[in-house]
């Protein structure tokens, strides 16, 4: 009796094999990077909609790349174990999700990185001694956290983190100057607020892509021997740091006033 209940007894079902074990991780570690991603946006939408503070923002963007991290490392697991039984379909997943959480995980780790590598400012000026000041965007600017009266100690931490943030001069009347300068902020995608020629004057503001933080830029071009002298001022209105966003813009302004320059 008990060889015949045995033999009725229902067989236990097979362990999974290799081949099976590699496409299931690289689909569970491609679904969980686009997770990881989709959190990340989510982050920036949320604050841009208004569901959640600057802070809320910035714990969901924190616990998104940390989970990446972890998805990052069962990519590459999956990635190994495809490679060895996986079919042509689980590699291709694999490495798919192991670019998916590179792109997930890389930014914010690099971000994190600049933060505590740079100091905690946020106000960049091609000239500290004489700032440009805002004048059509200080309205504008009601309410915001941040001032537009840096601290005491902004200039020496800038030099000594920025030391290429200086005036840029062109051997061109400042009038010229100016209608190159406009065509520079307009190819990078500013709101233009204001544009004063007869004071040499261009204030405009910058938004960026995922959280939609809006970043105030005033541009001065004066008359100096032989041309013009252009200095440029770059404001974040939230945030202590700007993780070096302010003094990336000058550069990329003061690059593409160059270029406006050569294209005549």
């Amino acid at each position: 009796m008990p060889h015949a209940l045995a033999s009725e007894s229902t067989p236990l079902p097979p362990l999974p094999s290799r081949e099976r074990v590699a496409p299931a991780l690289a689909g569970v570690a491609l679904a969980l990077a686009v997770a990881c991603g989709a959190g990340e946006l989510t982050a920036g939408l949320g604050y841009r909609q208004h569901w959640w503070g600057i802070s809320g923002g910035l714990r969901t963007m924190q616990w998104s790349a940390m989970a990446a991290i972890g998805v990052f490392v069962l990519a590459v697991i999956a990635v190994i174990a495809a490679h060895r039984r996986g079919s042509a379909a689980a590699i291709v997943t694999a490495w798919v999700a192991l670019a998916v959480g590179a792109l997930t995980a890389g930014p914010p780790l690099y971000f994190a990185r600049q933060a505590t590598a740079l100091p905690g400012i946020h106000d960049i000026s091609t000239d500290t001694e004489n700032r440009p000041q805002f004048v059509a965007i200080v309205p504008l600017r009601q309410g915001a956290p941040n001032s537009l009266e840096p601290g005491a100690k902004v200039a020496a931490q800038q030099k000594a983190a920025y030391p290429d943030i200086v005036p840029m001069r062109l051997d061109l009347p400042p009038a010229r100057t100016f209608d190159l300068a406009d065509r520079a902020a307009r190819k990078m995608g500013w709101d233009i607020v204001a544009l004063v020629p007869e004071q040499g004057r261009i204030e405009a503001t910058a938004t960026t892509l995922l959280f939609g933080f809006k970043d105030d830029v005033v541009i001065r071009i004066t008359p100096e021997a032989g041309g013009s002298r252009v200095d440029m001022r770059s404001v974040s209105r939230v945030g202590g740091s700007d993780i070096g966003a302010n003094a990336r813009r000058i550069r990329a302004f003061m690059k593409e006033l160059q270029a406006q320059q050569r294209a005549g």
